[in-house]
C-alpha cells in the first residue's frame, strides 16, 4: 500500500490497466463485441463499460455528487451486482441491450478516464482514515478491471470456439514463444502438518477476503509436484471415467447425464484420426498431452481424483505447499519467494503465450517444497468451500463477501491472469459446475 498522501502515484498504474483492456478489446469487430455467447459470460462491450462504471462510482463517492457526463444514456444495466446502486440487471440479459453502442462506450471510457486522472492529480487527502479508504478504493477498482480482463478472455474463447473457420478467431496482437520444459517425474511431495497461519502476509494491496491471518491445523499430507495433464485425463476418459457414476458427486453425475459431458469443455474426438482435438487461441489443433488439463469443472476434477485414488487439496494445504519455506520458517508471497512475478517464474497474461505451458515448466518458479506452476498456467480447484476467514471485515461492501455460498475456492491464477493481480494468497471462487474459466488441478493424498 502506498504511504504518500498524494494520489498522483496511481496515475501510471491506472493508465496501464486501461490501455491493457483496450489492447485486448481492439482486435474484435463491432459484431463480436456485442454478443453474449452464453449466460455465464458477458458481451465484451459490457465488460469495458462496466469497469468504467466502477471507476465512475468511486468518483461520485469522493466528489459527493453525480458526474455531469456529455452523453446522457442509461448506465443502470452496468450495475450487475451491487444492491446499494439500485436495480440490477440479470446476468443472462446483458446481451439483449444494444446501448450504449461500442462507440458510445469508448467515448464514455475516455471521458471517465479524464475525470479520474484529474481526480488523482487534484484530490486532497483529509485524514489518515480518508487516505486509507481512498487508496483501497482506487486499488480495488484497478484490480477489478484486471479481473475483467481475464473474464473477457474466457468469453473470447467460448465465443470464437463456435466458428469452424480458422479466420473466425480472436487473434491477440502480441505473442511470445512458449518456453520449452525439461521432462520431470510426477512426485507426491510430503508436507508436514501442524499449525499453519493462513492469509496474506505482505504490505501491498490484497482483497479483504485474504485476511485476517489466522491459524489452521493440518494433518500430514502429500501434494503432487505437477498439475494433472491432458494425457493423464485422457486415461480417465478412456477407462470410462464419464460412464461410471461411482466417481462422481451426485450433482456432477446429473450434469454428465443431462449435458452429455464426455470430456472437458472444447474437446472433440476425431474417430477417423483417433485423436482428441480442440479449438483455442492457437486455432484447431491436436491436444498436447503434456500440457495441464484446462476448462474442467470442480466435479470433473473431483471425479478424476477419486478414480486415481487421490483427492483434491484443501485450500489451506494448497497455500502451505505454495508459500511455506521450511529452511527459513517463514511464508512468502509467491511460491519462489517475495520477488515480483517475471517471465522466468510463471505463465500469466503478461507472458502472451495464450495457452498453458507443459506441466513441469518454469523451474525458477517452483515452490520451496518443489511444486511446479502454482502460479499461472491454470487455476487450481481445491476441495474447500468459499467461506470468509474467521474475523473477516468487509472493506468494500458486496464485493467479496456476498459470494460466500455454494462456491469452491481456486488458487494460483492462469495464463490469462494479469501478473499484478495474482499472488499465492489470492482466493478465486466459482460454482462447481462451471468450466469456462481456465481451471485445472493437482492431486493430494
Amino acid at each position: 500500500m502506498q504511504t504518500s498522501a498524494s494520489l498522483e502515484g496511481f496515475v501510471q498504474e491506472f493508465v496501464d490497466v486501461r490501455n491493457k483492456t483496450i489492447e485486448l478489446f481492439s482486435p474484435l469487430d463491432i459484431e463480436d463485441a456485442v454478443i453474449q455467447s452464453n449466460e455465464f459470460g458477458s458481451p465484451p462491450n459490457w465488460h469495458i463499460a462496466h469497469v468504467t462504471w466502477f471507476f465512475q462510482k468511486i468518483l461520485e463517492k469522493y466528489y459527493g455528487h453525480k458526474l455531469n457526463l456529455k452523453d446522457n444514456f442509461d448506465l443502470s444495466y452496468l450495475n450487475s451486482y451491487y444492491q446499494k446502486y439500485g436495480s440490477i440487471l440479470k446476468k443472462s440479459e446483458r446481451g439483449k441491450y444494444p446501448r450504449p453502442t461500442v462507440i458510445q462506450t469508448l467515448k464514455y471510457r475516455k471521458e471517465i478516464e479524464r475525470h479520474f486522472i484529474e481526480f488523482l492529480k487534484t484530490y486532497k487527502i483529509k485524514s489518515q482514515n480518508d487516505e486509507d479508504n481512498v487508496f483501497f478504493d482506487i486499488l480495488t477498482a484497478i484490480n477489478h478491471e484486471r479481473q475483467h480482463q481475464e473474464l473477457m478472455i474466457y468469453d473470447f474463447q467460448h465465443y470464437f470456439n463456435r466458428f469452424k473457420s480458422e479466420s473466425d478467431n480472436y487473434l491477440p496482437r502480441l505473442k511470445s514463444q512458449v518456453p520449452r520444459s525439461v521432462s520431470i517425474e510426477n512426485e507426491m511431495i510430503p508436507i508436514d502438518g501442524g499449525i499453519f497461519e493462513m492469509g496474506f502476509t505482505g504490505h501491498d494491496f490484497c482483497y479483504d477476503n485474504e485476511l485476517p491471518l489466522h491459524k489452521v491445523y493440518l494433518d500430514n499430507y502429500k501434494i503432487s509436484n505437477k498439475l494433472v495433464t491432458n494425457g493423464e485425463f485422457m486415461e480417465f476418459i478412456e477407462s470410462g471415467g464419464y460412464d461410471n457414476y461411482r466417481y462422481w458427486l451426485s450433482d456432477g453425475w446429473d450434469l454428465v447425464i443431462s449435458e452429455n459431458w464426455t470430456s472437458p469443455l472444447y474437446w472433440k474426438f476425431e474417430k477417423d484420426k483417433n485423436r482428441w482435438i480442440k479449438k483455442d487461441f492457437r486455432g484447431y489443433h491436436k491436444i498436447v498431452e503434456e500440457e495441464p488439463v484446462v476448462n474442467v469443472s470442480y466435479f470433473e476434477a473431483d471425479a478424476y481424483c477419486k478414480w486415481a485414488k487421490k483427492r483434491l487439496p484443501t485450500e489451506a494445504e494448497w497455500e502451505k505447499a505454495a508459500t511455506w519455506d521450511d529452511h527459513t520458517g517463514l511464508k512468502t508471497i509467491y511460491p519462489w519467494g517475495n520477488e515480483m512475478i517475471s517471465s522466468e517464474h510463471a505463465n500469466v497474461l503478461d507472458s502472451y503465450t495464450w495457452q498453458p505451458t507443459v506441466a513441469g515448466s518454469f523451474s525458477k518458479g517452483k515452490s520451496h517444497c518443489g511444486c511446479f506452476q502454482m502460479i499461472g498456467d491454470v487455476w487450481e480447484w481445491t476441495s474447500s468451500e468459499y467461506i470468509l476467514f474467521p474475523g473477516f471485515r468487509s472493506r468494500f461492501e458486496e464485493y467479496t463477501d456476498k459470494w460466500a455460498i455454494n462456491q469452491k475456492v481456486l488458487r494460483g491464477g492462469s495464463f490469462a491472469t494479469p501478473g499484478k493481480q495474482i499472488r499465492s494468497s489470492y482466493r478465486n471462487y466459482f460454482k462447481p459446475h462451471e468450466r469456462i474459466l481456465f481451471a485445472g488441478f493437482r492431486c493430494a493424498l
